[in-house]
């Protein structure tokens, strides 16, 4: 049985920033509306915007602040504006109608140019966690979004670290990845009892520290 399912990526990101060891590996989230995307976008020069519900990379879009311009980019198409106002105008039709969040963008560790991500599949087997899969999802070429779902390539997770970094550091974040997703275990089925399978998603940058993206209770 797949257990208790939260849509809410809110939800589940609140209970995450409660415990201080795992606190530091989330990316700074706000609810979308016009002063958080300002003050977000101004303080870190890119953010990611994402529906609230939704997985599969549906109606996610990266903004960006150069210092003289703003711009935005879904799927292959980018947009350049000269004003914040114009941007946000034009995010309101391009967003797809539903809540969304806003989440600091972190420049990840690429290979051949493309970003990578992990994907932490975990299920709940009599009273035990047993993992199912640890993968990295390296988006196609010009895409900014990973998912399989729209053309990104599948690798273990072994494989995608060791393409970025050295063969000890390689195994030493695929460790630091494991632990991150046990204490995140205790912590999810503490503030959600019945839940029976989770989804990880992992950013690593360029420098080598690890984002918990987000997680989700129904994973694909």
């Amino acid at each position: 049985m797949p257990g208790r399912q939260l849509a809410d990526k809110w939800l589940k990101t609140e209970a995450l920033l409660a415990e201080p060891s795992i606190a530091g590996h989330i990316p700074q989230t706000r609810l979308y509306d016009e002063t958080n995307l300002k003050n977000m976008l101004h303080h870190f020069g890119m953010v990611v915007i994402k529906p609230v519900r939704g997985g599969g990379g549906y109606g996610v879009i990266k903004v960006e602040w150069s210092g003289s311009t703003y711009s935005f980019t879904k799927g292959t198409m980018k947009k350049v504006y000269r004003s914040f106002g114009a941007l946000f105008a034009a995010l309101g039709k391009a967003k797809v109608k539903r809540k969304y969040l806003i989440q600091q963008g972190i420049r990840l560790a690429r290979i051949s140019g493309r970003p990578i991500d992990y994907r932490v599949k975990v299920v709940k087997v009599g009273d035990s966690w047993q993992y199912r899969s640890m993968v990295g999802r390296l988006a196609r070429p010009g895409l900014f979004v990973t998912n399989l779902c729209k053309g990104g390539r599948q690798l273990t997770a072994r494989q995608g670290l060791s393409l970025c970094f050295s063969g000890k550091k390689a195994a030493l974040k695929r460790k630091e990845m494991r632990e991150l997703t046990n204490t995140s275990i205790r912590v999810l089925e503490n503030a959600f009892p019945g839940i029976g399978e989770l989804g990880f998603d992992y950013g690593v940058d360029a420098g080598g520290k690890i984002w918990i993206f987000e997680v989700n209770t129904r994973p694909q």
